[in-house]
């Protein structure tokens, strides 16, 4: 009997500590959004635009599907933070997302390039 309450113990516990892991990475999810994505948009139309030229236009069609393409998914959005030097191994690293950042890497990873 109280080798069945200790194991049910420790099984709550898990799920309790499971629960705060995964409200972590929504928070890291919700960061993603709220504050990389416009800062992205940005880069890549201020990008797209210093590289207009006769031959590639980069059109208002151009651009939206552009932005769309890298902010489609949470994952595409940091990777263009990534490579795009807005953010580097160091801020994730320092804000504590590191492993929020490959998790998510591995989930999405169908939708990374």
């Amino acid at each position: 009997m109280e080798v069945i309450i200790i194991i049910a113990l420790l099984a709550l516990t898990w799920l309790i500590w499971q629960l705060a892991k995964a409200k972590q990475f929504n928070k890291f999810k919700k960061l993603i959004e709220l504050e990389l994505k416009p800062k992205v948009i940005a880069h890549i139309l201020n990008d797209l635009q210093e590289s207009s030229c006769d031959t590639y236009p980069n059109n208002q069609a151009h651009q939206d599907a552009t932005v769309y393409f890298w902010t489609q998914y949470k994952s595409r959005i940091l990777q263009a933070a990534l490579r795009r030097e807005i953010i580097d191994e160091q801020w994730l690293k320092n804000t504590g997302n590191l492993k929020n950042c490959q998790h998510l890497f591995h989930v999405e990873q169908q939708y990374l390039l």
